[in-house]
Formats: structure tokens, C-alpha cells, sequence
């Protein structure tokens, strides 16, 4: 008899899927109006399994402050999430992504070490529109064949691991020297 209690206390626990904590209200807006929520406006909360498989994600112009939940896009290799009101984006989860557009927000230090599959990188920054990126560490993104880092803060750029950049932009930043001897495709 205990079990068989213990089994019917369970039950709605084990009938309901995953689900991901979306704290900003126009990201959770977003998905909830594409398909990738859970049904239920403006609960913090989207079904896992509505989000783990997507590949492809325009979140541009949708003013999201936080993009916490993004950790469970675990397929996704395409985000655009520019031109929002982001300071800090964590990516660290999301090892299949192959490009990332994240320009024009306020982000200060983007960390792209653990995206190492990234070909594509556009982290511009339009100065009077928000904070420059001061750091920049791209040394682990190996297969990078575009960077547009453009009208940041950057003193130093290291590119001596990118070997296959073929398009680069990092104009309007605080570079005093850049050493391009090993991007020989640019």
C-alpha cells in the first residue's frame, strides 16, 4: 500500500517533461509565440524538450535583458541574438554552435572558449549605443573563418590560432599592433 501511494505522489512529477527557467519576460514571450514554450505565458518556464533540438535561433530586436535558458538550446549552432539589451551572454553549454551573431548589446567581455566548433563570429559594438567589449579571447576557436569585431575596446587581438580566417574586421578598436603572419587565407 505505501508504494502504491508513494507511485500516486510521484505521478505528476513524472508525467510532466523538463522544463527550462526563462526569467526575462520578451525572451519567454519569444518562444512561447514560436513554438518553444510551454503554453503558459509569462511563467518563467518553457518545455525542454521544446527547445533542446533547435538548431536555429533570430532572437534579434526583441529587447531581452537575459538569455538565461539558452544553456538548454544544446543543438543549436546558429544564434543571432543582436541588437537587444544584453550585458552578459553565457554560452558555455552550447558546445554545437558553429556561428554567433551578438552585436550591437552591451557586453562588455565575451567568453567564446567553450564554442569551439564557431566559424562565424559578429560581436561589433556601436560605442554610443552601449559598452564596448573590452576582451576578446578567440585563441580556442580554431575553425574561425569570420570575425567582425569592429567599434569595441580592444587593445590586444590574438589571432595566431584562427588559420582559416578568410573575412576580418576588427576596425575602430584600441589595437596598436596585429599580427596577421598565420592568417595567410585572409
Amino acid at each position: 500500500m505505501k508504494k502504491l501511494l508513494l507511485i500516486l505522489l510521484c505521478l505528476p512529477f513524472i508525467s510532466f517533461g523538463q522544463t527550462t527557467y526563462v526569467p526575462d519576460d520578451n525572451f519567454e514571450a519569444y518562444l512561447e509565440a514560436n513554438g518553444m514554450g510551454n503554453g503558459i505565458a509569462n511563467d518563467d518556464y518553457v518545455n525542454t524538450a521544446s527547445i533542446d533540438t533547435v538548431i536555429y535561433l533570430d532572437v534579434t530586436w526583441q529587447f531581452i535583458s537575459d538569455l538565461t535558458g539558452i544553456e538548454n538550446f544544446i543543438a543549436l549552432t546558429e544564434l543571432d541574438c543582436s541588437e537587444n539589451d544584453l550585458t552578459t551572454l553565457d554560452l558555455s553549454q552550447n558546445t554545437a554552435l558553429t556561428e554567433l551573431y551578438c552585436s550591437y548589446n552591451q557586453i562588455t567581455s565575451l567568453d567564446v572558449s567553450a564554442n569551439t566548433a564557431l566559424t562565424k563570429l559578429h560581436c561589433i559594438q556601436n560605442f554610443p549605443y552601449g559598452n564596448p567589449n573590452s576582451n576578446l579571447d578567440v585563441t580556442s576557436n580554431t575553425a574561425l573563418t569570420e570575425l567582425y569585431c569592429s567599434e569595441n575596446d580592444l587593445t590586444t587581438l590574438d589571432l595566431s590560432q584562427n588559420t582559416f580566417l578568410t573575412e576580418l574586421d576588427c576596425s575602430e578598436n584600441d589595437l596598436t599592433t596585429l599580427d596577421l603572419s598565420q592568417n595567410t587565407f585572409l
